[in-house]
């Protein structure tokens, strides 16, 4: 209230000024400030479970089905009734802080004992997890009509924080049936919201192509620079003269959704493991990610390729790669495997991966597990010639190892790449097959 007193503002906009800001705008509000753009009473409507949920079900607008949760006992309830692999996860947080993927009964005891405050006043909320596409807009709506220059596509299925994905933009796997939905949720949303400036939502595609709604931020997200710099659309400037009363078609806005750009724009994260003591470099629910880089092409994956390196990912087309996989994950892993292994990289794994692998044709030099006493893996991890560190973790089992979190601090201290989504090692299995090989053939 210092600043407001010496600054003596016509009002004040909380949407701009990330979660910190939206929280702030109550606060500000009974203290008779006037907050600018999207207003308390919005902000309620998306943030606030109960509301948000009355909304959806009034526009018509599916989301995974959850409950919001007080004790223990509801929760355990709650899980029951939903079916598992649940998200968990404290209402009001930033960055996905706390938010786990949970798919047993004792873990999930675990948590809401453990892992989080529970009471009337902070309720957990305990959602059905849902495999599937996730894709993200960053949109503009000025209380008639809204505005989104563009759709982004991530590479990694539901289960891995947005922020932590690799983000692609225009969408490379979404059909225009998907687009149509997305953008008329994204309208809807905004109008019956009553959003004034920048919103975020971030959506699920299920396999039937159907689209569930995960959440709507409302105020500007991490992802309006990228995407501004992807579309050629200040989404703050057209943003801030909204709020000021300038509506879209006074901005010579006209239409909803733009003609999509013929170049790939990619943002990939960057990480921070190697200079923070203590933190798991697999990817979860909860954000690891401590910047972020754009690489941006006529062709996707050489756009792909320039996104790694900028973030700082060792791209190698020769080497080793140990691979370690929850049994869940090892059918669809073993095609990546062999992409490998064709490429010629040697493959090292411990002993069931190893054994799966070689009943499937691919020669696999066996490492024996942390577990049994061994340090054979990090041995070679260490010795300097392991390009790449493929470790999942089970998911519908909800089984964890020790061993995994070991192996992939191991490979951060040694300056090692660390994969642990299925799905960006295809993409980057497609970046050295089709970038880094034909550099190599052109430089021969």
């Amino acid at each position: 209230m210092n600043v407001i007193a010496l600054e003596k503002p016509e009002g004040v906009i909380a949407s701009l000024g990330g979660q910190t800001a939206i929280n702030l705008a109550e606060p500000l509000r009974e203290r008779g400030v006037k907050i600018i753009g999207t207003d308390c009473n919005a902000i309620e409507k998306a943030e606030n479970r109960d509301a948000f949920e009355k909304l959806l079900k009034e526009l018509n607008i599916p989301q995974p089905k959850g409950y919001a949760v007080t004790n223990i006992e509801d929760g355990i309830k709650a899980a029951k009734e939903i079916g598992y692999p649940v998200l968990v996860r404290p209402s009001f947080v930033l960055g996905g802080r706390a938010m786990q993927i949970v798919a047993k009964e004792q873990a999930l005891r675990h948590y809401l004992k453990n892992a989080v405050e529970i009471d009337e006043d902070k309720p957990v909320l305990v959602d059905k997890y849902i495999r599937g596409k996730e894709v993200e807009v960053d949109a503009v709506c000025d209380g008639k009509t809204v505005f989104v220059p563009g759709i982004m596509e991530l590479v990694e299925r539901t289960g891995v924080h947005s922020g932590d994905s690799i983000s692609v933009y225009p969408t490379f796997s979404i059909s225009d049936k998907v687009k149509k939905t997305i953008l008329e949720y994204t309208e809807k949303l905004g109008l019956g919201i009553g959003i004034i400036g920048l919103f975020n939502i971030q959506f699920i595609v299920d396999e039937k192509e159907d689209v569930y709604i995960i959440e709507v931020n409302p105020r500007s997200s991490r992802t309006v620079p990228f995407l501004s710099k992807a579309t050629g659309y200040s989404l703050a400037d057209i943003a801030t003269l909204v709020i000021l009363g300038k509506s879209l078609q006074e901005q010579g806005i006209t239409e909803i959704y733009p003609k999509e750009k013929e170049r790939w724009y990619v943002k990939a994260p960057a990480f921070s493991f190697s200079k923070l003591k203590g933190m798991d470099s697999y990817l979860s629910p909860e954000m690891k990610s401590t910047g972020e880089a754009i690489g941006y092409d006529k062709k996707l994956h050489r756009a792909m390729y320039k996104a790694f390196i900028a973030s700082g990912v060792h791209m190698q087309n020769y080497g080793t790669a140990v691979v370690t996989l929850a049994d869940e994950d090892k059918e669809e892993a073993l095609p990546l495997v062999k992409r490998f292994y064709d490429m010629g990289f040697n493959i090292e794994a411990t002993i069931g991966t190893a054994n799966f692998l070689k009943e499937h044709g691919i020669r696999t030099r066996v490492r024996r597990k942390l577990s049994e006493g061994s340090e054979e893996i990090l041995d070679s991890i260490r010795a300097g010639y392991v390009s790449y560190v493929i470790n999942t973790r089970a998911i519908l089992s909800g089984v964890h190892y020790e061993d995994g979190a070991a192996i992939r601090r191991c490979a951060i201290e040694n300056n090692v790449t660390v994969l642990s989504s299925l799905d960006t090692v295809k993409v980057l299995l497609d970046v050295l097959e089709e970038v880094t090989i034909g550099i190599s053939k052109i430089d021969d």
